[in-house]
């Protein structure tokens, strides 16, 4: 009787580890294009409820015209009809038209603030020690006086004299405020112990520009600090032109890489926000890019993406795109939270015999200065 109850113990502890790393698992926003539906991948029992009623799947809007316009709704997710679970907000925008890139570019990022990326002793002691400071953290006022860059933080550091210095900062949005006692150096110059960083730098590709908006999206994937290995919270950005300089072949279990400069690339656009989905901006200058707009394609919902043979674009011989053979073996149609929404297999023989496969881009460089 007792193993009886254990096993049933041990399997109502299951069912429940299940139900809760489901419902964990589904994000808090959704973006779908107008039309498309709705289906989260939902164990029994979880249902959605839209305007009154319970689903496992709902349609999205089909009226929106407007190229700008965002529809917002929430829905709830439910146990058994019964049990509110959890809430999603779901942004429903206009089907839009693309051309396609693969096109090398330079990215330009600076932050907001100065992120703080590691500590060190000053004179044998720690200044920044029992402040609350951690790497990863943002300063972004000393003194109530905005700070943008290092050169502005090492201007209002050494101006103190030594004297307290009020710092405000920011960790995961959250706003906070500490004071430090600078120390001075053999050199006569005032430190904080603190190892900041106002900015990065590096190449990838830019995967699509948007016409009717004149917005652009590169990457894929957001850029994360090396050192604390978080997003980098960015206040603007470039995008120029690069050259490449040079292609390290994939090996199993290491993928290529791409290197090049981009010292005195060309402005193309700017840079507005990094996510983990990718780079987003604006384009300024587009005879840079050498596109056409007869290669001007409507986006495809996810239901309307097959498993067989694709094509990707990419330039890795500077100044040419060309076409490449890939096959996508397996989509991930309900998977909202990160940018992992296929998996593709290099099969072009010119592509396998340059990269080896796939291939990433330069590692970026960051602007470290100690402070």
């Amino acid at each position: 009787m007792k193993i009886f109850k254990r096993i049933l113990l041990i399997l109502f502890l299951l069912i429940i580890l299940i139900y809760v790393t489901n419902i964990t698992s589904m994000p808090n926003n959704i973006i779908l294009f107008k039309g498309e539906e709705l289906n989260l991948d939902t164990v029994f029992g979880i249902y959605i409820k839209d305007e009154g009623e319970y689903y496992k799947t709902i349609q999205t809007s089909s009226n929106i015209q407007n190229t700008n316009t965002v529809e917002t709704k929430k829905v709830q997710l439910s146990l058994f009809n019964i049990v509110k679970i959890k809430e999603i907000e779901v942004n429903t925008i206009p089907t839009t038209t693309v051309i396609p890139l693969g096109n090398s570019v330079g990215l330009k990022l600076y932050t907001s603030g100065v992120l703080v990326v590691g500590m060190t002793e000053i004179e044998g002691k720690k200044p920044y020690e029992n402040t609350g400071i951690e790497e990863g953290d943002m300063i972004v006022e000393i003194n109530k006086k905005e700070v943008t860059c290092t050169a502005e933080l090492i201007d209002s550091v050494n101006n103190s004299n030594g004297e307290d210095l009020s710092i405000k900062y920011i960790r995961d949005g959250v706003e906070y405020t500490t004071n430090i006692e600078p120390i001075k150096t053999d050199n006569n110059e005032y430190k904080l112990g603190l190892w900041v960083r106002d900015g990065a730098a590096g190449i990838g590709t830019i995967s699509y520009y948007e016409p009717s908006t004149k917005k652009f999206a590169a990457l894929g994937h957001g850029i994360v600090d090396i050192d604390t290995e978080k997003l980098i919270n960015i206040s603007s950005g470039e995008l120029v032109t690069s050259r490449i300089s040079s292609i390290i072949k994939g090996k199993e279990g290491v993928p290529g890489e791409i290197k090049g400069s981009i010292i005195n690339g060309h402005t193309i656009g700017t840079v507005g926000i990094n996510t983990d989905f990718g780079i987003y901006g604006n384009i300024t200058n587009i005879s840079e890019l050498n596109i056409s707009n007869s290669n001007e394609i409507e986006v495809a919902k996810r239901n309307e993406i097959k498993t067989g043979e694709a094509k990707i674009l990419l330039n890795i011989d500077n100044g040419v795109r060309k076409e490449y053979n890939i096959k996508i073996e397996k989509i991930y149609k309900n998977n909202n939270s990160n940018n992992k929404s296929m998996l593709i297999k290099v099969t072009d023989e010119e592509l396998l015999e340059l990269t080896g496969g796939i291939v990433q881009r330069n590692e970026w460089s960051p602007n470290n200065t100690k402070q």
